[in-house]
């Protein structure tokens, strides 16, 4: 793809970057579970020009940088493409499944910026903060296997990796946006940001209820990593009550089952932040010590989908899949040289629109592409429905 640097976000990730010791030092668990030194990770946030396939990535880490092993020792680099991210996650208020009527202004108007508070702490401090205990070929511990004590067992820690593993992690861009100079980064204060971090917590919790269609009820399966992840979050701050969050079936305008969340903005720094900051000292403690029958207890059972107990998600996923949002369309603009300019080329957002782009970024073989095209319409057909 082509794309250009946008460099005004990238510097806030930078900044938020240099800061990493003061918000590390946030995280909920003891210093000795955190790196012995923080490896800064390079993040430019792009905004896409051309991309030369119809199907757009919107987060690029670039390998092999996405294995633990590497970020413990070396760090890692990432890019985000911020425009293509715009268009992701941007929605019409009629189209916004699953919120109250008044929450559907604010969470249009504060999506976008809540989300680069949650990509960046998610994607910075969250993959480049935690330690992995390893014993190495040669015998060598990088921790002091004699005294080092799990927090959530009050004993030695008993456990640890042969050679480093690849272990994923949540939960830390809802924790740390929660504090000031970090929404200070990204240009939040006193209001705004505490408008930011509700939608960023009220995106999270829908988000989970969201991911059930990405869960197969016929092989009782996940299909999507990230999905399965909000929707353990979702589940732990359901289960920490109080009022917190709440999730209803209701029926809709239209008859049809619906449901509706909702989050008590004023419970979010004192229940949610709690319940955060257990269950991700929890995950932390399972991934440093290579627990993974204990890792899997704990994820396995919150990431069950069934009909029973306080909600019946099973009942719930049915409901998700009838209110799916369509497929967002990426219409790409061409670009084409004019004498000595170069002269952007942009199309209507439609189906019209969309094929207008394709068609003319391959002009050279338009003729053979017109043809495969109606070659793969027509093997589709049966499929479609009228």
């Amino acid at each position: 793809f082509v794309a250009v640097v946008n460099k005004a976000m990238s510097e806030r990730f930078a900044k938020l970057v240099s800061s990493a010791e003061v918000l590390l030092p946030e995280l909920p668990w003891p210093r000795d579970f955190e790196k012995d030194t923080f490896l800064k990770p390079d993040f430019t946030s792009l905004d896409v020009a051309h991309l030369r396939r119809q199907r757009h990535p919107r987060r690029q880490s670039t390998s092999p940088t996405v294995h633990d092993d590497i970020r413990q020792s070396e760090g890692f680099k990432n890019v985000s493409l911020g425009n293509v991210l715009a268009v992701a996650y941007a929605t019409q208020k009629e189209k916004l499944t699953f919120l109250e009527e008044e929450d559907k202004d604010a969470y249009i108007k504060w999506k976008g910026p809540s989300f680069e508070v949650q990509v960046g702490l998610h994607e910075l401090l969250g993959h480049g903060s935690g330690k992995l205990f390893v014993q190495d070929d040669q015998g060598k511990f990088n921790f002091d296997q004699n005294t080092l004590i799990n927090p959530e067992t009050g004993e030695k820690v008993t456990s640890w990796y042969r050679r480093q593993r690849d272990v994923g992690q949540q939960c830390v861009g809802l924790y740390l946006c929660l504090n000031k100079l970090a929404l200070s980064i990204f240009g939040h204060e006193d209001q705004d940001a505490e408008d930011v971090v509700y939608i960023n917590w009220l995106n999270m919790v829908r988000a989970g209820l969201l991911g059930l269609e990405f869960y197969t009820s016929e092989s009782s399966s996940w299909r999507q990593a990230h999905m399965q992840a909000r929707f353990v979050i979702l589940r732990v701050l359901l289960e920490a009550g109080e009022g917190l969050v709440r999730l209803e079936e209701v029926a809709g305008a239209d008859g049809r089952p619906d449901a509706r969340i909702t989050l008590d903005r004023t419970k979010i720094r004192t229940v949610g932040k709690t319940a955060i900051q257990r269950f991700l000292c929890k995950l932390q403690v399972l991934k440093a010590t290579a627990d993974v029958a204990g890792g899997r207890a704990l994820y396995d059972g919150y990431s069950a989908v069934t009909d029973s107990g306080s909600h019946n998600f099973l009942r719930l996923r049915d409901t998700v899949l009838l209110r799916k949002e369509d497929r967002k369309m990426f219409v790409q603009a061409n670009t084409r040289v004019q004498g000595e300019a170069v002269e952007l080329v942009e199309y209507e957002g439609s189906v019209a629109g969309l094929i207008c782009s394709f068609t003319e970024r391959f002009q050279e073989d338009a003729e053979q592409l017109e043809a495969d095209l109606l070659e793969l319409s027509k093997r589709d057909s049966p499929c479609w429905c009228h």
